[in-house]
């Protein structure tokens, strides 16, 4: 029974030494000196104020794209013991003793190092020979830029990563489909494709563009299958809906873990949280939560309110009065109302308080019970401080003649009377009972004499003149000409109004509200808000000294200085490898014009190159040509400022073409030994070229040696490079 135990226990394993070789001579390049310089290298001051928020829990929007990069980055400084107080206010600012240099930099050093193995692995599913792989990995090994990009606290190399990860793991599964559809590995590799999918879009929205790629290859495949005679219709539904799950359900519910993860790590209140609705804020600690929390949650007749505007955009302002009036004459000659001025304040203020009023009713308190206002209700808003009702007219705005002006009605005796009747209208109601709810519940206020809408449409025009304290302008907007953000309201701040004598209202509205009852959003209605605010909120681009055009990128003409010693020549400069990008845009010129001139000779019934031979070379242009196009053309396409460093996924798929291009031009265009021989000395030569370019230049790639002036001027191969020199 115990005869097992007479022969010892053998595992046998295949190591690839290549592969080993790869990943080692990766994580040296990537990781050595990585501490060094001890100071902010370029756009660490902007990714690391979000890794300093992270520490400390609190809030923040970055538009630039989705959380889970700027996770991935907060969890090395986690792990590093950081506790995020560093002021990051400048470039070259040295690193106190608290900043764990070497644990911020690690996992994007990481990233880095493991897309050279990743490049040999993906050649090799590709079907190209081993050579041909170890050469697209010694390319990525070798690459100035890459080395550049990875060794700081920044997103490019994490993004490269889970790209290279989801390209490499759908070839691995197509190439098991053939024999072992719907096996252990097959899903691994299916599933895992979605997961770096996913991964790749959270890092950057620039991840979208290879996830639409292999989509579509995927798609391409599958409908092949469609036109296969040996599969049946189950398992062709079994093979739709695995596809689908891996590719689209799981990525999708990735997607909103990220974040779900972000928004339960900063559940506190910042300076960010104010671009976000008064719902939302209230959701985190601190901040509005200290000022709203435990408001009564439905709005009566009586209630005390402040308004605030919805668009929140540029500013967030809230619905605002004071006794002064609008002139009599505006400086284009109009005549006003001379009516107390309404605006739209972006600061909280005791004249930002409104009194609901009921029109059949002379109280300004709530009744006992409270009688809740309900969608379509009829109500007056009465200024807390001033006792003047909300009224409009037909008489012009001052910024927005085509709109009525908005005011606070004063009774002169005069033959306007009071138009203050406004409608109620819940605009994300769930039915038309719906009570008008504090913070939660978005309402219009439609005039009922007018139609008009009420609108502050000092978002899109300018502010008020000095009579109006540069305060923004607010309108009564025909509800014909559409409907915008800008005319939709939220209660704030709420309480129930018990004092009827003004004197001790006024008191009242100084006084904080204190009862308790919680108006918490669910994870999906922050997630949604969070993510428009993602997509929608743009700061203003601003021409950066070392921002470049797209048609800049291809042939390098640009550069980016990223660090300076404060003393000595020594910089880091993101400057790629020249032979490399020379050789890469030369492979994707000779890889077009081949399949250009193969695709007219097949045409005429001419076949230069054996079919297996064809079908590897489309295949491998499909993932290598259109990873670079789905990577670099749509920035052509976009409005913002533009850095070299966003060409670096484009330039990556490039590299693995040279590979592939150099395999094809030997194996099918050297026929005789002598060019074969003359063919491999070339590409001797050539790769000692790329050795010997990496070399040149890695003292600006690492920091280090320091450079004399001369040894800088040497380096500056183009004129539109900025190397800086120290004037003497």
């Amino acid at each position: 029974m115990l005869g097992f135990l007479k022969n010892p226990v053998v595992i046998t394993a295949e190591i690839n030494m290549n592969l080993m070789a790869l990943i080692v001579m990766g994580l040296i390049s990537r990781l050595w000196g990585l501490s060094y310089p001890r100071a902010v290298v370029f756009d660490e001051v902007y990714y690391g104020q979000f890794v300093s928020l992270y520490m400390k829990r609190i809030f923040f929007v970055d538009d630039s794209g989705p959380p889970f990069g700027h996770m991935l980055l907060a969890l090395g400084g986690y792990l590093g013991g950081f506790d995020g107080n560093f002021l990051w206010n400048r470039i070259g600012a040295e690193y106190s003793m608290n900043v764990p240099v070497w644990s911020l930099r690690l996992l994007p050093a990481l990233a880095g190092a493991l897309c050279v193995p990743l490049a040999y692995q993906i050649l090799v599913e590709l079907q190209f020979s081993h050579c041909a792989a170890l050469g697209a990995a010694l390319l990525i090994l070798l690459e100035n830029s890459l080395i550049t990009q990875s060794r700081f606290m920044l997103l490019e190399s994490i993004l490269i990563f889970f790209i290279l990860l989801a390209v490499l793991s759908y070839l691995k599964f197509y190439n098991l489909q053939r024999h072992s559809s719907f096996s252990g590995s097959w899903w691994f590799w299916l599933l895992l494709t979605g997961v770096a999918c996913s991964c790749a879009v959270g890092v950057k929205y620039m991840g979208l563009f290879t996830y639409m790629l292999l989509l579509a290859v995927a798609g391409l495949h599958f409908w092949h299958m469609i036109g296969d005679q040996n599969l049946s219709n189950v398992s062709l539904m079994c093979h739709f809906l695995a596809r689908g799950l891996a590719l689209i359900i799981i990525p999708v519910a990735m997607y909103l873990s990220f974040f779900y993860v972000h928004l339960t790590l900063l559940y506190r209140s910042g300076p960010h949280d104010q671009i976000m609705t008064s719902a939302f804020q209230a959701s985190l600690e601190g901040g509005l939560a200290r000022i709203t929390q435990g408001q009564p949650l439905e709005v009566a007749y009586g209630s005390q309110i402040t308004l605030r505007n919805v668009l929140g955009k540029p500013m967030q302002c809230w619905l605002h009065s004071h006794k002064n009036t609008y002139p009599i004459r505006y400086e284009n000659g109009r005549g006003s109302s001379h009516q107390q001025q309404v605006t739209c304040y972006p600061f909280k203020d005791v004249n930002n308080w409104w009194i609901v009023k009921d029109p059949g009713m002379q109280q300004l308190v709530v009744s006992n019970p409270p009688r809740p206002v309900r969608h379509g209700h009829i109500v007056q808003l009465v200024h807390g401080i001033t006792t003047r009702y909300l009224n409009t007219h037909d008489v012009a705005a001052p910024l927005s003649p085509h709109s009525q002006e908005v005011s606070c009605y004063i009774d002169y005796n005069i033959s306007m009377p009071a138009q203050n009747l406004w409608r109620v209208e819940i605009v994300n109601r769930e039915s038309d009972t719906d009570v008008w709810k504090t913070i939660l519940s978005e309402v219009r206020f439609v005039h009922v004499n007018t139609s008009a809408v009420l609108k502050a449409s000092g978002f899109i025009g300018a502010s008020l003149p000095e009579w109006g304290y540069r305060q923004l302008e607010v309108v009564g907007e025909k509800l014909s000409k559409g409907y915008h953000q800008s005319m939709v309201w939220n209660v704030e701040e709420h309480r129930y109004g018990k004092s009827q004598e003004q004197k001790e209202r006024e008191v009242e509205l100084h006084s904080p509200t204190q009862m308790d009852i919680s108006k918490n959003l669910s994870f999906m209605a922050k997630f949604t808000e969070l993510q428009w605010k993602i997509l929608t909120l743009k700061n203003e681009d601003t021409e950066h000294k070392y921002s470049s055009s797209a048609l800049d990128w291809i042939t390098m003409d640009t550069n980016i200085a990223y660090w300076l010693h404060p003393t000595s020549g020594a910089q880091i400069h993101l400057l790629g490898n020249v032979v490399t990008w020379t050789s890469a845009n030369v492979a994707a010129l000779v890889y077009m014009c081949l399949s250009l001139w193969y695709l007219i000779r097949r045409r005429r019934k001419i076949y230069d190159i054996p079919e297996e031979a064809w079908q590897l070379w489309v295949s491998a242009g499909g993932i290598c040509v259109g990873g670079w196009a789905v990577n670099y053309l749509p920035f052509f396409l976009m409005e913002k400022t533009l850095f070299l460093y966003h060409y670096l996924p484009a330039l990556t798929f490039q590299i693995l073409l040279v590979p592939i291009v150099l395999q094809h031009l030997s194996d099918h265009l050297c026929r005789s030994l002598l060019l074969k021989s003359m063919f491999s000395a070339l590409m001797v030569a050539w790769f000692s070229s790329v050795y010997l370019v990496y070399c040149t230049f890695s003292p600006v790639t690492y920091g280090e040696p320091s450079l004399s002036v001369t040894e800088l001027k040497d380096l500056r191969w183009k004129d539109s490079w900025n190397i800086l020199i120290r004037k003497q």
